[in-house]
């Protein structure tokens, strides 16, 4: 009697499945980077919720009696600046831009490098430079963003104050 031998239990991919599976991954590959690529490390979102995050900072420590209660914002050749109570955050800008307009002035004027500092008093209100005085704040990228200080303290996001 003759015996017929099974067929082998061996497994594997043939060449065409692996051939396709290189071409698949090589074609999202390209798609990812060119994703990548276009896309920026700037978010005008995230300077907005860093300007106001900074606000309350140093509105905080003027609550609290720190003399260092007073938050400055700048432009360098590549960051957006905060600075408040002590502590300094910065962002890069990537071209972007950010500008101000007190309550009491019609125009906006782009954030440079000296910067504009604003002075807390101990209640949290705005007292320096202009004591009684509002700021709205101007944020342009990929997509604008508005966050408004009023004289009284208040930070809240909006194009209009």
């Amino acid at each position: 009697m003759m015996r017929l031998s099974e067929p082998s239990s061996i497994r594997g991919f043939t060449l065409v499945e692996l051939v396709m599976v290189i071409i698949l991954v090589g074609v999202l590959s390209a798609l990812g980077i060119g994703l990548f690529a276009r896309s920026s490390g700037f978010s005008p979102l995230l300077v907005t919720q860093q300007l106001e995050s900074a606000t309350l900072l140093a509105q905080q420590a003027a609550l609290a009696g720190n003399p260092s209660s007073s938050l400055t914002v700048s432009r360098s050749s590549t960051e957006l600046v905060f600075q408040a109570a002590g502590s300094r955050f910065a962002i890069s800008h990537e071209g972007a831009s950010i500008s101000y307009r007190r309550s009491d002035q019609a125009s906006f004027q782009t954030v440079g490098s000296p910067g504009l500092t604003i002075g807390f008093n101990g209640f949290g209100r705005v007292s320096a430079p202009a004591s009684g005085v509002g700021y709205q704040f101007r944020i342009s990228g990929d997509s604008d963003y508005g966050v408004c200080l009023s004289p009284l303290g208040a930070v809240y996001r909006g194009s209009s104050c």
